[in-house]
């Protein structure tokens, strides 16, 4: 056999890879236990598939952080996320993306993305902006939470030691999310916090580009980078795991104030804001915490932030909990209702009425949705064609 001409055969282009890896989802990973505090100094040598060929080791040019400052020994203090690693000189952060070199912090996550694929915005889910669009989503490895029900574990709770890595430069992805076609770039499967300086060039770019922005995430990061990077966003989802400090410490090993904090501040800008809680049974389905939660979002955000109440399905270490019973779902919806919010929805549960938005003012249904399928779309000018009432949101 001609080894040579095989391997040859074999390679692909830049494109051909970059596609193959969209048609697929490319989310291949391994499982790994949970992390603890900053990581140590031998961070293994990563397989580095490039685009024209097979994978190879080649290492990629580092990218330094945009927000981080020095302190004395040569170590940074990460200021991304309410975490604020303090690491030390050759060590990683808690999400294993952020290292110090030489005194001086890097995103080693940078262009080496492990998920690009094309999806409805629905099902970020976003429903107030640009109902019916395809979004050109990016995912990398890890996460700064450790939450028990993570949907993506395979890849989100893995470092990218442990996940096939493409190579994709901001330029590439936005240029592949002009080709597909789609409206809008997305950051989306595990939380972009842990790439936010590759996020912050491929939306920078996009917008060059004419392309809309948004991004779903944990929330959890600091103000000075929410507020440079909501500059580059026409919108922006945040999962509101719960309204417990217990919960997010025992389930998401993570904190609730600077996610609240985080939401205060969102609504001092223009930024589309929604809202997403995952109700999973047992952890966080009270419903007198859901309805504080209600009444905290009412009075701190405004009535019109679109709530998404999601149905739980077995996943992760929660694989014994049952899915979440619509009733509950509805239940909640009732309580939001209630409490004076005006656009609530029900998602996983692909038919639900709630999977579609109705008019607050004459009740009547301005778009009807399956899932996130748009079926059809009865707002004009951002008001609703029966009564003229405005609906908030980003419309075409």
């Amino acid at each position: 056999m001609d080894t040579k001409k095989s391997f040859a055969e074999m390679a692909l282009t830049r494109r051909e890879f970059l596609k193959r890896g969209i048609l697929t989802g490319v989310g291949l990973g391994l499982g790994m236990g949970g992390l603890a505090g900053c990581l140590g100094t031998s961070d293994p040598v990563a397989s580095t598939p490039t685009l024209e060929r097979v994978p190879t080791s080649t290492p990629r040019p580092l990218h330094r952080a945009r927000f981080y400052r020095p302190l004395p020994d040569n170590k940074v203090l990460c200021q991304v996320c309410f975490r604020n690693c303090i690491i030390k000189e050759g060590r990683l952060g808690f999400c294993a993306n952020m290292k110090n070199v030489g005194g001086q912090c890097y995103s080693l996550i940078h262009s080496r993305p492990c998920v690009l694929q094309v999806d409805p915005i629905g099902k970020e889910p976003v429903f107030h902006m640009l109902p019916g669009a395809t979004i050109f989503c990016t995912g990398t490895a890890s996460c700064n939470y450790r939450c028990k029900f993570c949907q993506n574990w395979e890849f989100a709770q893995a470092t990218m030691w442990e996940v096939i890595n493409l190579d994709a430069s901001p330029g590439e992805v936005v240029s592949l999310a002009l080709a597909e076609g789609c409206e809008a770039v997305s950051f989306t499967y595990n939380d972009p916090i842990v790439f936010y300086d590759y996020m912050f060039d491929i939306a920078q770019l996009a917008k060059e580009k004419g392309l809309r922005t948004l991004f779903h995430t944990n929330g959890s990061l600091n103000p000075e980078p929410l507020f440079a990077i909501l500059e580059i966003m026409d919108a922006i989802v945040i999962d509101l795991k719960g309204f417990t400090a217990k919960f997010y410490q025992r389930v998401c090993s993570s904190e609730l104030m600077p996610v609240l904090r985080a939401l205060e501040n969102i609504k001092k800008t223009d930024t589309h804001l929604e809202i997403v809680n995952l109700i999973v049974p047992t952890k966080n389905d009270n419903l007198d915490d859901i309805r504080r939660m209600c009444v905290w979002i009412g009075e701190n955000l405004g009535r019109e932030v679109p709530l998404h109440f999601i149905r739980f399905f077995p996943a992760y270490k929660l694989q014994r909990l049952p899915p979440t019973p619509v009733e509950t779902l509805e239940r909640a919806a009732e309580i939001a209702d209630n409490e004076g919010l005006q656009y609530v929805y029900i998602g996983n549960v692909p038919g639900h009425e709630r999977n579609s938005t109705f008019c607050p003012k004459c009740g009547k249904q301005v778009i009807k949705r399956v899932h996130f399928y748009v079926l059809s779309l009865n707002i004009e000018g951002g008001r609703c064609r029966f009564c003229g009432h405005e609906i908030p949101g980003i419309w075409a």
